[in-house]
């Protein structure tokens, strides 16, 4: 009799909370806004020979998101659509790579008008939209960074920015700092700081590390430490004129020039403001004093603006702007081509020359699509305003998340600046212990079934990572936060049971 009691008061409490989840979804608050685009009907593969050709031919390290893999089959702008027609809101842009919108209209065009002309020659001839390219895009970077190498992904451009900056200092020693990600190719593995992404075997050799300056996670930090309108929830005694998470940062910087490399360095490479890492954002002056204690040791200094880059964050047009700093190299990818793969190296005049003592060939870098691609997302991003979109719904959408650090326990953290925004889950607030990963997959599973794709990221893989194409709405950052809210709800809810 016991145990029928049991059950019938589980199964009642499972249709309650079945009824209010309903009842959220239902509401004003959790409804898609409106799209005017109407996908074609999928007529490919079907789901299970797609999973079959997965399984026996592709390799097992590419793992799908989510239980059920979406099988997506067409985009629109911030708008992706699976092979049965369901649509979903893009909070994570392929990995932060989609820019502009998928498939934006003027992209696309200059793609199929330069496939029509010239699909490919390499950069040992003159071609204009190699040329035309060049002069564009670092006409948007300050300075005397305007010498330009096209490479095909990020990786590939820190690995040459490393090279070059050995080629040029005579230094072989490069910094980088824990938590930050820069690739997975043997040089840049070195200042991967992320033991997921280490293989085990000789790689990455020269490479060192120092502290992360994590205000919210890191030993130091306070509420005026991060350049955002979100800072953290831990009190600050500093002045306006100092921070002193700052300055002890800087003291781990310090030690580690002083015990862990060479005299004279070859370079220190940075993110603006952490990727994969889980959106982390250093205390303010820490990266400028950085620099300046990097150039004292001889080494270049690398901005890694492969996500960070092209008007994300809002104020800036490169996340190093917002450091009132100029690096030696800034490397780019991901966004520059809103998904068309291609990447980039742009330096000084005399770093560049450094690559002149060997031969140096890249046989797709330069490729006239990929330039023509380029061209039309940088134009698009003007013409759009969507650096401005950036600034405007992006700080919309950081504050509207951090009610949800005020009303959730779970909810540690909300940071970042523009469309580049982190939420980070905890068990509390009092201990931080990262929200483990089996379970914060169960809030963004429910994310997905109610149509919104976010990626995950951090230390720890408790960071939702929220980067959506720079072309979304106010409406669309309050369904947004809908649903993360009625995701959590559910969650603390079935836990409850």
């Amino acid at each position: 009799m016991r145990s029928l009691t049991t059950r019938v008061c589980k199964i009642f409490t499972l249709h309650r909370l079945n009824a209010v989840y309903c009842r959220c979804l239902s509401s004003n608050e959790s409804r898609m806004p409106p799209c005017d685009f109407v996908p074609e009907k999928y007529q490919s593969l079907a789901y299970e020979h797609v999973a079959e050709v997965r399984k026996k031919n592709l390799f097992p390290a590419l793992i799908p998101y989510y239980k059920k893999p979406l099988l997506l089959h067409q985009g629109h702008m911030q708008w992706l659509f699976d092979h049965e027609g369901q649509r979903y809101l893009d909070l994570f842009g392929g990995i932060v790579t989609v820019s502009v919108g998928h498939c934006h209209p003027k992209v696309t065009d200059a793609a199929k008008k330069q496939l029509d002309r010239l699909w490919h020659t390499t950069n040992i001839y003159y071609h204009s939209p190699l040329h035309e390219y060049a002069e564009k895009l670092t006409s948007r970077l300050p300075g005397k960074l305007k010498v330009l190498y096209l490479t095909n992904s990020g990786s590939e451009a820190n690995d040459l920015a490393m090279h070059m900056a050995r080629l040029y200092t005579g230094n072989y020693d490069v910094i980088g700092l824990r938590s930050g990600y820069h690739g997975a190719s043997p040089y840049t593995l070195g200042v991967t700081s992320v033991s997921a992404y280490k293989p085990g075997v000789a790689l990455g050799f020269g490479c060192h590390t120092t502290m992360c300056p994590d205000v919210f996670r890191g030993i130091w930090g306070g509420s005026h430490c991060r350049d955002s309108p979100v800072q953290t929830t831990r009190t600050c005694s500093c002045s306006p004129d100092s921070c002193e998470a700052k300055d002890r940062y800087i003291e781990q910087l310090k030690d580690t020039l002083d015990t862990s490399v060479a005299k004279n360095i070859a370079a220190f490479i940075a993110e603006p403001i952490m990727g994969v890492g889980g959106v982390v954002q250093y205390p303010k002056g820490f990266l400028k004093e950085a620099y300046e204690l990097v150039r004292e040791r001889g080494g270049l200094c690398i901005a890694d603006e492969v996500q960070t880059g092209f008007g994300r964050t809002g104020s800036h047009y490169w996340g190093f702007q917002s450091h009132d700093v100029t690096p030696d190299i800034v490397t780019m990818a991901k966004g520059i081509g809103n998904g068309f793969p291609m990447g980039a190296i742009v330096t000084t005049e005399e770093v560049a020359a450094s690559l002149t003592r060997s031969l140096h060939f890249n046989t797709f870098g330069g490729n006239p699509v990929a330039c023509a691609v380029g061209s039309a997302v940088l134009d698009v991003i003007e013409e759009d305003a969507l650096q401005d979109n950036c600034n405007t719904v992006g700080n919309y959408l950081l504050l509207e998340l951090s009610k949800l650090r005020e009303k959730f326990e779970i909810v540690g953290d909300v940071r970042g600046k523009g469309l580049m925004i982190g939420v980070e889950m905890v068990t509390d607030k009092k201990t931080q212990r990262p929200l483990p990963v089996v379970e914060l997959n169960v809030i963004w599973e429910h994310c997905r079934d109610l149509g919104v794709l976010c990626g995950k990221g951090g230390l720890y893989n408790n960071t939702f990572r929220i980067k959506p194409p720079m072309c979304i709405t106010k409406e669309d950052a309050d369904f947004a936060v809908s649903v993360l809210e009625a995701a959590i709800t559910k969650y603390l809810d079935t836990a409850a049971r």
